[in-house]
């Protein structure tokens, strides 16, 4: 067993994938991946703590599985293609398998969320 308390997460903070601005910010934009469960930890779970710069969004993409997401800090936004929610510390959004959406922080602040998802699970971008 492992465990975490969310201070001592073993991994080092590491730059991740597509970084976008959020509308109403025209600001550089990044995001940094701290991974919570390391690749071949477990057959069943990829877990991440994704950090996005003030104003910074994952731009649209899809999962072959569900994805959970567990918002750590600030706030921001999870939208689809017909909807748009505002998440905050200690919200829970659930994104289904093959829903194109995207998520990240508003255009006035940070935000930070743990994603859960398949192990098996892909991304496809776009």
């Amino acid at each position: 067993m492992r465990s975490s308390n969310g201070n001592s997460v073993e991994s080092v903070e590491q730059p991740c994938g597509a970084a976008e601005p959020t509308n109403g910010y025209s600001g550089p934009v990044h995001r940094t991946r701290q991974t919570i469960i390391e690749p071949g930890e477990s057959a069943n779970f990829n877990c991440s703590i994704v950090n996005f710069s003030q104003g910074c969004n994952t731009g649209w993409h899809i999962h072959d599985c569900d994805q959970i997401l567990i918002v750590t800090s600030g706030s921001g936004w999870v939208a689809t293609e017909t909807e748009r929610r505002e998440i905050k510390v200690g919200d829970v959004a659930h994104v289904k398998a093959g829903e194109r959406h995207w998520h990240g922080a508003k255009a006035d602040t940070t935000m930070g969320h743990i994603t859960i998802t398949l192990a098996s699970g892909k991304a496809t971008w776009g």
